[in-house]
């Protein structure tokens, strides 16, 4: 645990907060006020969803690889979402069965995954078929003139908030198996230029992909405990 991933932990909030107030947290809302089931969220950093979810909830399982999110994760969960399960795993090597799980949640991920086709072919092998995903990330524009710009600048912004801004999101969710069925793009306020476009929707997981990894194990964590 390096002292650059205590320090973003730490400032993580305050560092997105201008852009959760204006942008995120009313996609959070219209996307997950409705959900139902046994639900999956995949890096869920300090938990800022958790206060979005309904009571339609059977179960709710929380994964984030980061140790130092992972304390802050924990401690929100036991105030918002006491019966939720925490997890430290990464999204691309998920410690589930295959078909485990009704809906899979996704926000500002997929742009900081190691290896997003990999993540993405967990995300569907724990789907039951016909099973929900559900994303918000900011992506590659659509504008080859922010594209570019978005190239010049990938390196420093993967410095500074550890993720890339130029991944064509979309386009790695279909080739994973999923079936777009609302899709709606725009931009996020109070961000530079280059991290501004973003995706928010809905996939459905088809058939079977080839190449899904089996479950891994992982560091069961509870809710309301702080420690790790």
């Amino acid at each position: 645990m390096s002292f650059g991933e205590r320090l973003f932990a730490a400032m993580y909030d305050r560092f997105s907060a201008r852009s959760e107030k204006a942008t995120f947290s009313a996609h959070r809302q219209s996307l997950l006020a409705g959900v139902r089931g046994d639900v999956l969220e995949v890096g869920s950093g300090t938990g800022a969803n958790l206060s979005h979810y309904g009571d339609t909830l059977a179960t709710l399982t929380l994964t984030e690889p980061s140790k130092p999110m992972v304390r802050r994760l924990q401690r929100r969960a036991s105030e918002l979402a006491p019966d939720a399960t925490v997890l430290r795993a990464p999204a691309e090597d998920l410690p589930f069965e295959d078909a485990s799980f009704d809906v899979v949640v996704s926000t500002l991920v997929l742009c900081g995954v190691d290896d997003q086709p990999r993540a993405l072919r967990e995300l569907h092998r724990v789907l039951r078929p016909g099973g929900t995903l559900i994303f918000m990330e900011h992506v590659r524009s659509e504008d080859p003139k922010v594209a570019r710009l978005q190239d010049r600048m990938n390196r420093v912004n993967n410095v500074v908030v550890h993720c890339d801004c130029n991944r064509p999101t979309v386009d790695s969710i279909r080739a994973a198996g999923f079936s777009i069925k609302q899709l709606e793009r725009g931009t996020i306020a109070k961000a530079p230029p280059f991290v501004r476009p973003l995706v928010v929707g809905v996939a459905e997981a088809g058939g079977a992909t080839s190449g899904g990894a089996s479950a891994a194990p992982a560091e069961v964590l509870a809710a309301h405990d702080g420690t790790t």
